[in-house]
């Protein structure tokens, strides 16, 4: 597999190459089951096999990766019924963080809530799915920062990169993708009357329909990547 061509950032060595595979993978440019192309990934990132293997065991104790002996590293792959078990726990964290943004929220961060919820649907309406995905995590991930609750806030962050990961893989129909933006609205509208119990119940039932479309979407994806760990390639050699 060809290494996917990313400008290199430059921090330190370690700390740039995490970066730079962590988005390969969640972007989907590194698929599920794939051999991580170790030779062609010092190229392009010009980094020494050091730094790209000290990578590949922080990736590996976030779960994105599988350290094999004598086989290398494969992209992990993604389980339906990991991330069904995921969306369950934040189905509960999407219900408290909009619960909480309510009560603690200020005017000023609603009021951008709401420009970011208009950009939302400015980006639907263009069929700007890249984008949209973007804006979308925003949103939520504002909505949990409203909350004013850390616990939820580092909590609900270390589920997020898993769903982001899953949802990367999902391609939304049409259909599935009106959904969600009218899901986003009815959330909305709770937000703007401050009515915490209603905004709760919305935003988690928002999440289960999600959970409902990526799991539908991921079956497919998972078998294929099954297929591609099962026959992954040994690791280059050095």
């Amino acid at each position: 597999m060809k290494a996917p061509a990313r400008p290199i950032r430059r921090a330190t060595l370690h700390h740039s190459a995490v970066e730079e595979l962590r988005a390969m993978i969640l972007d989907g440019e590194l698929p599920p089951g794939v051999r991580v192309p170790e030779v062609q990934l010092c190229e392009q990132l010009g980094i020494s096999r050091t730094p790209l293997r000290e990578a590949l065991r922080v990736l590996s104790s976030e779960g994105l990766v599988e350290l094999r002996p004598h086989r290398g590293a494969i992209v992990a792959p993604v389980d339906p019924g990991e991330i069904g078990a995921i969306f369950e726990v934040m189905d509960a964290l999407e219900r408290l963080a909009g619960t909480l943004a309510c009560r603690n929220g200020s005017d000023a961060e609603f009021a951008k809530l709401d420009r970011m919820h208009d950009q939302l649907v400015t980006q639907h309406e263009a069929g700007e799915r890249a984008a949209y995905f973007l804006t979308n995590r925003q949103i939520h991930t504002q909505i949990v920062a409203m909350a004013r609750n850390p616990a939820l806030e580092a909590t609900y962050a270390g589920f997020a990169a898993k769903i982001l990961r899953a949802r990367s893989l999902a391609n939304y129909d049409t259909g599935r993708w009106q959904e969600s933006v009218d899901e986003h609205e009815g959330f909305m509208k709770a937000f703007r009357r401050r009515d915490a119990e209603e905004a709760g119940a919305l935003l988690a039932d928002h999440s289960r329909r999600t959970a409902v479309a990526v799991i539908q979407a991921l079956r497919p994806a998972a078998a294929q990547g099954e297929k591609t760990a099962a026959g992954a390639e040994p690791m280059d050699a050095g």
